[in-house]
């Protein structure tokens, strides 16, 4: 049931955009209200997102530290692991935002017969992550040559360094290839690790297959059904999308809006899915919080300013239902004057 929910849910929206796309007048529906309905969504969710976490109290201090501390001068301090200062928690939110450091020293546990429990090294998921998520961004960055008139220097450097290999024509491009086997692969970790595996749910595969279909679709638009694809009606489709002045002036072809539609749907599905972990990664508090405890008290702002209420204050106040109750007081209530 987790797989076949999202897979059938996926397939579903692309039958639906390859329908819906092949009916007159609907081109327009999927190749301009959908996306505009789809980035709303995205940059209104994520913009809530960050402001409702950066709006959360950390009552504590709490970063996550795993190596020596800042303590007395002839001890060694790990400065990323434990840092005390600004400049040692941005070096460490760099690391770990570019290169997944803390992934880095990922361990897996295996119960053995005896019994016995050992702790390994589990890189190679770093190396899928990494394999993943750049190949993500350098997609991402090559297409906002659609959208830029005329292409910036350093989106047609990095296309031309996605393609130097310069298989086929058209050229085949590295991540290209390299999304397709990051996402097998973490596909595959999940279901191979059993207890990986047993702790996945449907919105876990749901991303991946939809990713999955973006690039596929994406990949028979450039070399199976590249006949089918007037490349200029989508630069001006495009172009006209971020000057808000959207033209549909050809027949594009079906696959470009299936291709538009899943692309629509992953901006959408984005906000509310675990891909915000993209935008959370730099609200983290056992990330972006210094390790000083000991030279800095960290008073919560968020804390309300509470006036103290003293015993004497609160026997005042309840001191007949007290002694009502037979609770005792250190004051008797006063004597009620004779009428």
């Amino acid at each position: 049931m987790k797989y076949t929910f999202p897979l059938a849910a996926v397939v579903a929206m692309v039958l639906i955009a390859w329908i819906g796309a092949s009916i007159p007048g609907m081109q327009y529906f999927f190749g301009i209200a959908v996306p505009y309905v789809a980035m709303a969504l995205f940059l209104g969710g994520f913009c809530y997102r960050v402001i409702q976490w950066a709006k959360s109290p950390v009552p504590f201090k709490i970063p996550t530290t795993c190596g020596q501390q800042y303590s007395l001068p002839w001890i060694k301090q790990d400065k990323l692991e434990a840092p005390v200062n600004t400049s040692q928690v941005v070096a460490r939110m760099f690391l770990e935002i570019v290169l997944f450091r803390s992934l880095w020293r990922n361990t897996k546990s295996t119960v053995h017969d005896g019994p016995k429990l050992t702790y390994e090294s589990s890189r190679w998921l770093w190396m899928f992550g990494l394999l993943f998520h750049y190949s993500f961004l350098m997609i991402v960055l090559r297409h906002m040559r659609l959208f830029l008139d005329p292409v910036p220097g350093a989106i047609a450097g990095l296309e031309f360094m996605d393609g130097i290999l310069q298989i086929g024509a058209p050229t085949m491009y590295l991540t290209d290839a390299t999304i397709i086997l990051g996402l097998l692969l973490l596909f595959g970790r999940r279901l191979v690790n059993r207890q990986v595996r047993y702790i996945s749910l449907a919105n876990d595969y749901f991303p991946l297959f939809l990713i999955f279909a973006i690039a596929t679709t994406g990949i028979l638009m450039r070399f199976f059904l590249r006949t089918d694809i007037d490349i200029t009606a989508i630069k001006r489709l495009a172009v006209g999308l971020v000057t808000f002045q959207p033209a549909i002036t050809a027949d594009i072809g079906t696959i470009f809006y299936v291709h538009v539609f899943l692309v629509s749907v992953l901006l959408a599905y984005f906000p509310f899915s675990k891909l915000m972990h993209m935008g959370g990664v730099f609200l983290s508090p056992t990330r972006n919080m210094a390790n000083d405890s000991r030279m800095h008290r960290h008073i919560n702002p968020w804390n309300p300013d509470i006036k103290p209420h003293s015993y004497a204050g609160y026997e005042d106040e309840f001191r007949e239902d007290m002694v009502e109750q037979g609770i005792p007081v250190e004051k008797p209530l006063p004597e009620k004057a004779d009428d």
